[in-house]
């Protein structure tokens, strides 16, 4: 099957250049396609934890040409974010008619000439551009720590969590500093006794996130990828904000953070002191990393292993402009994700000398 440009993901940022596309005047399959592995629309969200409701996600923002309201209503914020996202997804495609083509799971993407070939477990493509959207659910990351083989108890990572009812009785080791962890630690913190664990002092931040201090926090994730750097998380420059569920934890003694452990014992973790805490479960929310394993023949990565990146929105490959990444590095939140489509989608038109 031969098409002008690939969109590899179909989640906020490969909907979001998949619409730009056709804005633009290619025509639905002959001049692009969309493939997403999952069974379903809705990207990552389908598969998200159910207590995680349109009033807990930590925001997300319409995408081009159809407002979120539409689909949601009004009053609903109680729904779970793995009904009322999917729901949306799947509204916004038929409307715009983009040709997402599921399940298909990429495989690999090589050279052929001047153009790609995207081999996939449903067949092979061939295309002039590519826009990679696959975002980072499916590469969870759990950092390596002496003694985690020997381990007892159970270990799972923020993809694997479910509800906090299961873990009822049992001590629970979060680590991690992120949101989700804190939604999680939260969770957990209400039906069992928790330990919190991070590398470095969470950073929290008072007061409202305005428009700047959004800016100046993607401006400082998209100097590390145009300098090639693998991409820092978002909250790792904005800090974690103070939100009546958090001032609730602290009022619990919930926040009571303590450092990163030396190593994972058979019943527990151990500090460098020497100090032990047992432990039943091990809930490791220590984020994703980059899903491009199938871009690895494309030869793309720095030594350091990160990509470097140009363009307007930072989303162009450096070594192959007829390559984009979004959701990748300062475009993985949703309002950027949004941004980050159109930027990709216009500029890689004007690399092919298309519409």
């Amino acid at each position: 099957m031969k098409t002008e440009v690939v969109v590899i993901g179909a989640g906020q940022a490969g909907l979001s250049a998949a619409y730009h596309l056709a804005q633009r005047g290619l025509a639905p399959v002959k001049g692009f396609v969309v493939l997403d592995a999952a069974p379903e629309p809705g990207g990552a969200w389908q598969f998200r934890w159910p207590s995680l409701t349109l009033s807990t996600v930590n925001r997300l923002h319409d995408l081009p040409g159809m407002p979120f309201s539409e689909v949601a209503g009004a009053g609903q914020g109680q729904v779970r974010a793995s009904v009322a996202v999917p729901r949306y997804f799947a509204a916004y495609e038929r409307r715009f008619g983009l040709p997402v083509f599921r399940p298909v799971r990429v495989t690999l993407v090589t050279r052929r000439g001047e153009r790609f070939r995207i081999e996939t477990d449903r067949g092979d493509l061939s295309a002039r551009g590519l826009i990679n959207a696959t975002g980072t659910w499916e590469s969870p990351y759990i950092p390596a720590y002496p003694g985690a083989d020997r381990f007892r108890g159970r270990q799972l990572h923020t993809r694997d969590y479910r509800t906090a009812a299961e873990f009822t009785g049992q001590h629970v080791v979060v680590v991690g500093a992120g949101i989700s962890a804190l939604q999680l630690l939260d969770e957990v913190s209400r039906v069992t006794t928790t330990t919190w664990v991070t590398r470095r002092p969470p950073q929290f931040r008072e007061g409202p996130f305005d428009e700047e201090a959004g800016r100046a926090a993607v401006a400082l994730v998209e100097d590390r990828v145009r300098r090639g750097l693998p991409p820092a998380s978002v909250v790792s420059v904005t800090g974690l904000p103070v939100t009546p569920a958090v001032e609730a934890m602290r009022a619990r003694g919930v926040l009571e953070r303590r450092p990163m452990f030396r190593e994972i014992t058979e019943t527990g973790v151990r500090w460098e002191d020497g100090s032990e805490q047992r432990t039943d479960v091990i809930l490791w929310c220590t984020g994703f990393r980059s899903s491009l394993d199938h871009l690895a023949p494309l030869g793309l990565r720095e030594p350091g292993g990160g990509i470097v990146m140009t363009g307007r929105l930072a989303t162009q490959v450096a070594r192959d402009p007829r390559i984009h990444l979004v959701g990748y590095g300062p475009s993985s939140s949703t309002i950027g994700a949004n941004r980050a489509g159109r930027a990709a989608a216009t500029e890689l038109l004007e690399v092919l000398g298309l519409p």
